[in-house]
């Protein structure tokens, strides 16, 4: 049985939450000495966390953008790994204060998460046309890859701190 647009959009949504709910529980898991410690290329959880505030805020302009028949602009910054992109976010977005960057980080989902819910579930998986590199670009393969790259990133701090237990 095919699932409706509604079905479809809240199944993504609650990708999203869950995906976050996780990388959070992940990180909170780390002693105050991991969340500083770099595991993944330049990034601590720190810089990870920040990264995902950055998303979001990019995630709702990418939405807009959608909406109105634009490809987002994020695009722009396309290179290896998004890493020119990625370290504007972290740079904009990281915070000394533990319990500030875990506000932040959840104030910018939820406030992502309400824009997607306004969005009519005919548009959040509508082709538009818009492409890049060949694939099509939506609100849900946008959100879709979101969703895949928070489980990603709580799988490496979970390994992290595998890792860190072992050595100690």
């Amino acid at each position: 049985m095919r699932m409706t647009p509604e079905a479809k959009k809240e199944k993504v949504i609650a990708e999203l939450i869950e995906a976050r709910r996780t990388v959070l529980n992940a990180a909170a898991a780390l002693s105050t000495v991991e969340q500083d410690r770099v595991f993944l290329g330049t990034w601590s959880v720190r810089d990870l966390l920040a990264h995902l505030v950055g998303w979001d805020y990019t995630n709702i302009e990418a939405a807009q953008a959608i909406l109105a028949g634009k490809l987002p602009s994020f695009y722009a910054y396309f290179g290896h790994d998004w890493q020119t992109y990625n370290a504007r976010l972290v740079l904009q977005w990281k915070r000394d204060d533990w319990a500030e960057l875990l506000a932040l980080v959840e104030e910018s989902h939820r406030k992502l998460v309400e824009c997607l819910k306004t969005i009519a579930a005919e548009d959040f998986g509508k082709d538009r046309g818009l492409r890049f590199k060949g694939f099509e670009v939506t609100i849900a393969t946008l959100m879709t890859a979101e969703a895949r790259d928070e489980k990603k990133h709580c799988q490496q701090v979970e390994e992290f701190k595998r890792r860190g237990r072992l050595e100690l």
